[in-house]
């Protein structure tokens, strides 16, 4: 499996504190990239600018990619552009928050 794969599993393994789904379905994740020398590039979202839990859940984020072996540094990228909204989701995610 590839190093983005385990990222891409790691990714589904933190949830937003205030969102019973993780990350990666609730599609704050926009961009996941990975260098030969085991460094990785994240580029995320938050669900709203003002999200009262963007440290804790960006450092979850960092953790869990960290975790992943062949992982050495992590750069976590925060963008707003484009904003985020409920389109970004996945079916799964829809479906457990009864928006389907």
């Amino acid at each position: 499996m590839s190093v983005e794969k385990n990222i891409v599993l790691a990714l589904k393994q933190v949830y937003d504190p205030e969102i019973p789904v993780n990350v990666y379905d609730l599609g704050l994740i926009y961009e996941i990239k990975v260098e030969e020398e085991g460094k990785a590039s994240v580029k995320m979202t938050l669900t709203a600018p003002n999200c009262p839990m963007a440290d804790q859940l960006l450092q979850d984020v960092y953790d869990a990619v960290m975790d992943v072996p062949g992982i050495k540094d992590v750069a976590l990228e925060l963008t707003f552009d484009p904003p985020w909204d409920k389109n970004r989701m996945s079916e799964e995610a829809l479906l457990e928050l009864g928006m389907l």
